[in-house]
């Protein structure tokens, strides 16, 4: 990966937990990995680390499968085998992402707490920071590696972990809205809110369990529409742009 822009504007995070979603590699409404929205991806994640930030990215599996799907009563998958499923379908996630940025000359590491040594290094702490460090982008798959926990959850976890600044999640829409936006026209849009105020409301952006702990810790979360081309650059560099949820 070529050395940071020394002319570029500074960023205002050192390092930074980004949560993207399944749905960041597929097109809306399908299923599956579409290249070129992980090229998407990957060329604002390039652009943002220019900037001289540390990006860690933890990545979601629901493009390729989710454990729901698995679950309903006429399933013979046990609920702990198909969570185990999602974590490697954030795996093949990884790999496509890794590869993406790879052509684009960036020196990354893909990670994974589910021990696959063939295809990816085992997630360790110490190891993955030296790995930021050094100025290298790391993905994060395989959530926490144990079952019944979100890849919202697991993000969180790493981001206390690896002493990120804030998490920065990645969505299909502006923010977080009173409302479903693609549902309710007059949903209105925060620009700020408290952990109280999104579990209060009973927000629906992010797993509850994630936003717990991130206010037990007072990690903040910045909620952005990862679409907007440019936006994940913004968003390191502290931007107006999304939702800020903090203390």
């Amino acid at each position: 990966m070529s050395q940071p822009d020394q002319s570029a504007e500074a960023p205002k995070y050192r390092r930074v937990v980004l949560k993207i979603s399944g749905e960041g590699f597929m097109y809306p409404g399908e299923r599956g990995i579409a290249m070129d929205a992980v090229l998407h991806i990957a060329r604002q994640t390039y652009n943002a680390a220019q900037h001289g930030v540390q990006i860690a990215i933890v990545i979601g599996g629901g493009n390729i499968l989710r454990g729901a799907q698995f679950t309903s009563g006429n399933s013979c998958v046990h609920e702990a085998t198909a969570h185990y499923m999602g974590m490697l379908a954030t795996m093949i996630n990884g790999l496509a992402l890794q590869d993406a940025l790879e052509s684009l000359g960036c020196n990354t590491r893909l990670m994974t707490a589910v021990r696959t040594d063939g295809v990816a290094e085992p997630y360790i702490r110490r190891r993955a920071r030296r790995h930021l460090e050094k100025g290298r982008l790391v993905i994060l798959a395989g959530g926490t590696g144990s079952p019944f926990v979100t890849t919202d959850t697991a993000a969180a976890q790493r981001a206390l972990e690896l002493e990120s600044e804030i998490i920065l999640k990645a969505t299909r829409v502006d923010g977080v809205f009173s409302d479903d936006p693609e549902k309710n026209p007059h949903a209105v849009l925060y620009s700020e809110l408290s952990y109280d105020d999104f579990l209060r409301q009973n927000l629906r952006v992010m797993d509850h369990e994630a936003i717990t702990k991130c206010a037990e810790y007072n990690m903040p979360i910045l909620v952005f529409n990862f679409r907007k081309d440019g936006n994940i650059e913004n968003a390191v560099l502290g931007q107006r742009i999304g939702t800020l949820i903090h203390e």
